[in-house]
């Protein structure tokens, strides 16, 4: 079976080095956890960890881990970070501290099911800011504002900005000081405080290890920092972060020496993607006219997408793809690979995610 490797001590050893980063700047952070999926004991094993608790909180977008993540530690503060769907409200509600929204109606749902579990719920307003995702129109930021603190079980902690997920919008300091205008301009209105700015991600921290982010921008939410080691800002490890706290091993099932063409009829019933079928892909410079080693894997697109691994071997670059089975050209194979051996990848964040979530994909943790 397939293998995702999780090394647990370089994450953790990623959370302590970013806890101590970002509270040089003042500043708390939310580990966002989704890449995990619902993986109780990788989630049972990241928090038994005492550096668990230097962060302000767990951050998922599936609530059936914030279930996973109060099981295990009823203690530790849950964040949803994504707009709440008003059908699972009684969920968000038991199980998330605080939650992201951005529709008054889904806050009034909210207020509900506070009211009737007897308990006062924390949100942070997301305002659009260039992104196009998630997030108030800036426009209407003081009725949005004004309308949400009359609801009775309902605390407004912040307001924040999502930046770089979407269409990679960059958070640059005159974008955000925006953000830190807005706190200052509502908590002078309502005479309210507003403690936190929720303005950054992974893909911030190379800016504010530069001086770059506004000093009232006081709330990060990192993922891909603390799992993988970097930003996506530039796609490079940030500082002295662990990049290989995932290995992703596959079985050679089937080796064998095959031609790179085929004389057949070739039509579109193919589910897959091959070199075949797309000769000028860049990526896989082959040469489809001389034979050469085939390994067939055990992984197919119904696990991960194969342009979301990397071989560790420069000898080994991708062929083609099915639903459960991968062919990775060896060309002359000289690392010697055969029948029964394992292909190593290393994967980037979508892969780790979508790998996490596939029950057929054993998980090992190295502690």
């Amino acid at each position: 079976m397939a293998t995702l490797k999780i090394n647990l001590s370089y994450i953790h050893d990623n959370i302590d080095k970013l806890s101590d980063f970002t509270n040089s700047h003042s500043c708390e952070w939310s580990l966002v956890v989704k890449i995990l999926g619902t993986h109780r004991e990788t989630l049972k094993e990241l928090l038994k960890s005492p550096i668990i608790k230097r962060v302000h909180s767990l951050a998922v977008s599936q609530w059936q881990t914030l279930k996973v993540i109060k099981d295990i530690d009823e203690s530790m503060v849950t964040m949803f970070i994504k707009p709440p769907v008003i059908s699972n409200v009684e969920n968000i509600i038991r199980y998330a501290d605080i939650s992201f929204n951005t529709s008054l109606p889904t806050l009034q749902a909210l207020n509900e099911e506070a009211r009737k579990q007897n308990k006062i719920h924390r949100v942070i307003i997301m305002i659009e800011m260039g992104e196009l995702r998630e997030g108030i129109r800036r426009e209407g930021l003081i009725p949005f504002y004004k309308s949400v603190f009359r609801l009775s079980n309902i605390e407004v902690i912040g307001l924040g900005t999502n930046l770089g997920c979407m269409l990679g919008i960059t958070p640059t300091y005159d974008k955000l000081i925006q953000l830190v205008l807005y706190q200052q301009l509502l908590e002078v209105m309502f005479k309210r405080k507003l403690p936190l700015v929720s303005g950054g991600s992974s893909i911030s921290l190379p800016l504010l290890k530069k001086g770059k982010i506004p000093k009232g921008i006081n709330h990060f939410r990192i993922g891909e920092a603390a799992f993988l080691g970097q930003s996506p800002l530039y796609n490079k490890r940030f500082g002295e972060l662990h990049t290989d706290a995932f290995t992703f091993d596959a079985n050679i099932i089937e080796l064998y020496k095959k031609r790179g063409h085929s004389d057949d009829i070739i039509s579109d019933a193919a589910i897959g993607h091959s070199v075949i079928a797309d000769p000028g892909n860049e990526q896989n410079q082959l040469s489809l006219e001389e034979p050469s080693f085939r390994a067939v894997v055990d992984f197919g697109m119904l696990n991960v997408d194969a342009q979301n691994l990397k071989p560790f071997s420069k000898s080994v670059s991708f062929f083609g793809n099915s639903s459960d089975m991968t062919v990775y050209d060896l060309g002359e194979n000289p690392k010697h690979y055969k029948t029964g051996d394992i292909l190593s990848f290393k994967p980037n964040y979508m892969a780790v995610a979508k790998l996490m979530i596939d029950r057929f994909i054993n998980k090992e943790l190295i502690i």
